[in-house]
């Protein structure tokens, strides 16, 4: 929350608040917590401005599709390869080896794309140019992987992916929930936009040389 020109944490007292029931797309609690008129027990001021605590529940959310989507591959080639349709497993089709290797293709950008941001926001301690750059990369690149590596891991399954007695909608609503959260791919692309134009034509380069 604001506080003059300040950004501090508070706590309230969960009574003086309205909190509404929710669910996010994989079903997990998403409560809505509206704060009118509510005075705060105490509060801090904030380590962090809200761009850095904004990049790093992106970096998180980033780490986590990263992993889904390595969890979603191994799932996804194993039941290709035990699938038979027509005297053989599925995964002998050129389609289907096709669409595993795109899968793959995803599943190593994410990885790639969020390990560099977390390690760099890591090793660095804070959010400077550096990290904001890779953070925001990260959440906008695994919020593609996640987008296109879960229809590809269901079209793969076909109509048994889709149960709720199948495990592989565990990891593709969750990554597809948190495509949104701590800003989305649009979100960030627009900062990112920002933040380059404001380093100027000069620095473009070996901004994205340095990385």
């Amino acid at each position: 929350m604001a506080h003059g020109r300040r950004i501090v944490v508070a706590l309230v007292a969960a009574s003086d608040c309205t909190i509404g029931e929710g669910q996010t797309l994989a079903g997990d609690p998403s409560n809505i917590v509206r704060f009118q008129r509510v005075k705060p027990l105490r509060y801090a001021r904030a380590p962090l401005d809200h761009t850095a605590l904004m990049l790093m529940g992106s970096v998180s959310r980033s780490v986590q599709t990263a992993g889904a989507l390595d969890s979603i591959l191994s799932l996804t080639v194993s039941y290709a390869n035990e699938r038979v349709a027509f005297e053989r497993p599925i995964g002998k089709f050129q389609a289907v080896q096709h669409n595993l290797a795109r899968l793959a293709g995803e599943t190593a950008a994410a990885l790639a794309v969020s390990g560099s941001a977390a390690s760099t926001i890591g090793q660095s301690g804070n959010i400077d140019k550096s990290g904001f750059f890779e953070g925001a990369s990260a959440k906008i690149r695994c919020v593609e992987a996640a987008t296109e590596g879960a229809a590809i891991a269901h079209q793969v399954f076909g109509a048994i992916g889709f149960t709720k007695e199948h495990i592989l909608h565990r990891f593709t609503l969750r990554i597809l929930a948190w495509r949104d959260d701590f800003g989305s791919e649009s979100y960030w692309a627009a900062e990112l936009g920002r933040h380059v134009a404001q380093q100027g034509a000069d620095e473009f380069w070996p901004m994205v040389a340095s990385r």
